[in-house]
């Protein structure tokens, strides 16, 4: 998988307070969404710096600094990692879906439905 699929727990937590935030944050803000965590603002910084490398979060010059957005819904995010993981399945494609959608519970298989049916 590419590093992209993979992120931590602490990069995850990141990106849900990006996500959260609505709009670009600036790594300060981010720090304290998190203050209940005990973080050092550097350790912070660094992840931001991760999740940009990764191609997960957006940086913008702000003044002296910078300020961050996810590049992608927390949605797309999501399918974007589906993709992902089914390419690495090769020719067990097929039953990688039918091995996900027989694991699925009732509302992801309605949702599911739902989504097929407004494609088709």
């Amino acid at each position: 998988m590419s590093p992209r699929s993979r992120t931590g727990e602490l990069e995850q937590a990141v990106l849900e307070t990006l996500w959260s935030a609505g709009a670009p944050s600036s790594g300060r803000e981010v720090h304290e969404k998190l203050a209940d965590r005990d973080l050092a603002y550097t350790t912070v910084m660094t992840v931001l710096d991760r999740l940009v490398a990764k191609d997960l979060v957006v940086r913008e010059r702000d003044g002296r600094a910078f300020r961050y957005a996810p590049r992608l819904t927390r949605a797309a995010m999501t399918a974007e990692l589906m993709h992902e993981a089914l390419e690495v399945t090769g020719a067990d494609r097929d039953q990688a879906l039918v091995s996900f959608v027989g694991e699925a519970s009732a509302d992801d298989l309605a949702a599911l439905r739902r989504a097929l049916a407004d494609l088709g």
